[in-house]
């Protein structure tokens, strides 16, 4: 084939590429495995045959195991110096991206009894099409076969033979250059601008997670829709313990992410749309560049970090806010259904695969392992609103609520669904207090009113989204007892509230008034009675 379709591809005044050079003469032909992060990342294998580097780019890499077929696409020779190439093929270059020598040795015809019998066998196997091989590399050894099967002559298969040297390990997962020890991640650091090295860096961890072994438990399926979460129950205490993880109870929107083919869709845990509401989550979520489902929390947060769910509530898409998407579970991958594996593995594949661009508003929410007490303790210090405690090996139960992941709050609240308002009195505006209840079966069960915790805003707002839900009849199946005249409305529009306890009647103790919960349906609210220690946990 000779060079000049490797030299007409290239400038090598901007590539750091060898240049094509005069044949060298050698002992002992040899071999190399480049890894590429081209336009797509792939491996190349490279074989010193007549002076060059015979060439063949094989997207899923080389196997062990000889049940493996590898497509194996024969591209232009490569001058002889290209087996010490490693480094990064600046942006707008042919092969642009960061290379390392995968893997490098010798290699021979498994009949040759000397070297120039060696090279006559190889050279028929070539032309013939069938190319029999035996490396003694650094992670490969033994005999494999490339062999033609189109009439192109471009596409060939990348066999391993049954031998000693056969496994059925995942030998991809060596990730590491034979020479620098750099990975292809490590080698764009050094030497790739910083916008270039983000858009590489995305694609080599999505091409790792896909190649290697994190996946092969996982059932490819269709992408599921309308999915509704996993909810945590809630407990009275933090706990420490070795078998779970604590993460940040965020105080935001519960939000579920389908990515498909560039579209997207940001819905809430009863199904409601947030496309319209947090266009840059969805636009940050769109430059994904594979498919997915993932769960989180929409959030704003302060210049602490804090997250503030009245600003939440009052986001207008002001540049100054920072809203922001913190996701902790990865659902679905590429094709891949990802709810049976264990927690931890999940987290791990969506830490690899989360875009690392500090522009786009969506982050990775971490968490601790094991110590979980001190963890709530500094989450109350700081104000947050609680802890989520998981078992780090529980698989994704879509739509439960489940005591493999529990909740524990920084203080009491309850979500209510409101029944009606009473006459305003004192003064005051709009309403008196809310009426609260909760569903229990097809009923509604009262749990007492609120009157406090409300300021001008919140009356003005709250009375006119109960307007167009008034009606003659009580909800309740018993009329419950009022401090006032009741308009009844329908139970439709949830509030939280903070309270000091329950009575026996179970009646909350000091309701006050937090926020209104639009993300929530009236039907899913339902009493949070903490577990005691013991009960919930370990």
């Amino acid at each position: 084939m000779g060079l000049t379709d490797y030299a007409s591809k290239r400038k090598f005044e901007k590539t750091p590429e060898p240049k094509p050079g005069l044949p060298q003469e050698v002992s002992r032909l040899l071999f190399v495995i480049h890894k590429h992060a081209a336009r797509a990342l792939h491996y190349d294998l490279r074989l010193e045959l007549d002076g060059v580097l015979k060439s063949w780019a094989v997207p899923k890499g080389p196997s062990l195991e000889p049940s493996s077929k590898r497509l194996a696409v024969m591209v232009e020779d490569h001058p002889f110096d290209y087996k010490d190439f490693e480094g990064v093929i600046p942006e707008g270059n042919y092969g642009e991206g960061s290379v390392i020598i995968w893997d490098r040795g010798f290699y021979h015809h498994p009949s040759a009894i000397d070297e120039k019998e060696n090279e006559k066998l190889l050279r028929e196997g070539l032309e013939k099409g069938d190319l029999k091989f035996v490396l003694e590399g650094e992670k490969l050894r033994g005999e494999f076969a490339l062999v033609k099967t189109g009439k192109d002559g471009k596409s060939w298969l990348l066999l391993k033979k049954k031998d000693r040297n056969t496994t059925e390990g995942d030998i991809l997962k060596e990730n590491r250059s034979v020479v620098s020890h750099k990975t292809l991640e490590e080698m764009l650091e050094a030497g790739a601008q910083k916008s270039f090295r983000q858009r590489k860096v995305n694609q080599i961890r999505i091409h790792e997670v896909l190649e290697s072994e994190n996946l092969k438990d996982a059932p490819v399926k269709p992408m599921p829709q309308a999915v509704k979460p996993m909810l945590a129950t809630a407990v009275a205490e933090p706990f420490d313990h070795s078998d779970w993880i604590f993460e940040v109870k965020w105080d935001g929107y519960r939000a579920i992410a389908e990515i498909r083919d560039k579209a997207v869709l940001l819905y809430s845990r009863n199904l409601i749309s947030f496309d319209k509401k947090f266009v840059p989550l969805v636009e940050s979520l769109r430059k994904f560049g594979f498919d997915a489902v993932l769960d989180g929390e929409v959030v704003v947060v302060d210049d602490q970090g804090r997250s503030d769910f009245e600003m939440l509530q009052h986001y207008q898409g002001s540049d100054k806010s920072h809203l922001l998407y913190y996701v902790f579970d990865l659902l679905y991958f590429q094709g891949h259904d990802l709810t049976d594996l264990p927690l931890l593995r999940r987290k791990e594949l969506l830490k690899k695969i989360l875009p690392s661009d500090p522009k786009m508003k969506i982050r990775f929410s971490d968490h601790v392992a094991k110590e979980g007490v001190l963890f709530y303790q500094v989450s109350k210090e700081k104000g947050l609103e609680g802890i989520i405690a998981k078992h780090s090996q529980s698989v994704y139960e879509i739509g439960k609520r489940s005591r493999q992941w529990l909740k524990v709050k920084t203080r009491l609240s309850q979500e209510a669904v409101i029944a009606g308002f009473t006459e305003p009195g004192n003064g005051r505006k709009y309403f008196g207090a809310l009426v609260l209840g909760l569903f229990e079966g097809d009923g509604l069960r009262y749990i007492g009113h609120v009157g406090g915790g409300f300021s001008e805003k919140d009356l003005k707002k709250i009375r006119g989204q109960l307007a167009p839900l008034i009606q003659n009849e009580c909800p309740f199946p018993v009329r419950p007892e009022t401090n006032g005249r009741v308009t009844w409305v329908k139970p439709e529009l949830v509030c939280e509230v903070a309270l000091s306890g329950w009575t026996e009647d179970s009646v909350m103790r000091q309701p006050v008034f937090l926020r209104i919960r639009e993300d929530k349906g009236a039907r899913e609210v339902m009493r949070d009675k903490p577990l005691g220690s013991g009960e919930g946990g370990p």
